[in-house]
């Protein structure tokens, strides 16, 4: 069978089955790495109505944690590897093992991991009870 005959074939079995080539080209990619949290313990803190979160944080090589805020505090520090933090109204900054930072509670923020190897923070959170630990949020303007 010559070669535009078979892709012929392949578009009618995909078009069949209800896909587009480009879809099926798509679903077959692996999917982008992403940030992943572990709990590792949580309880009260002094401030009512809030509560300390200890997290396992790690970011993949080539992973992007997203634009998002915290109900409260955020405090990480770099166990291993380095990362681009990135806080709406300021430079990035790149933050390496053995640093840590602060992101004040509502601020938009995100990470990316250009390095090969991954990024491995404990992050520490005292947040609002009740409310999610993360909330996604729209890019700003400039980051």
């Amino acid at each position: 069978m010559n070669t535009s005959l078979q892709t012929l074939t392949l578009g009618l079995c995909l078009a069949a089955a209800g896909l587009s080539p480009t879809l099926a080209t798509a679903q077959s990619a692996a999917p982008a790495p992403t940030l992943t949290r572990t709990l590792v313990t949580k309880g009260d803190v002094s401030v009512p109505g809030r509560e300390g979160v200890v997290m396992k944080v790690e970011l993949p090589a080539g992973a992007v944690a997203g634009w998002h805020t915290h109900p409260g505090e955020e405090i990480s520090y770099v166990l291993e590897g380095e990362t681009v933090l990135l806080v709406a109204g300021q430079a990035p900054r790149k933050v390496v093992a053995g640093e840590g930072f602060v992101i004040p509670a509502g601020v938009v923020h995100s990470a990316r991991n250009e390095s090969p190897a991954a990024a491995k923070l404990v992050g520490v959170y005292v947040v609002e009870k009740g409310q999610p630990l993360a909330s996604p949020a729209a890019a700003p303007a400039s980051p």
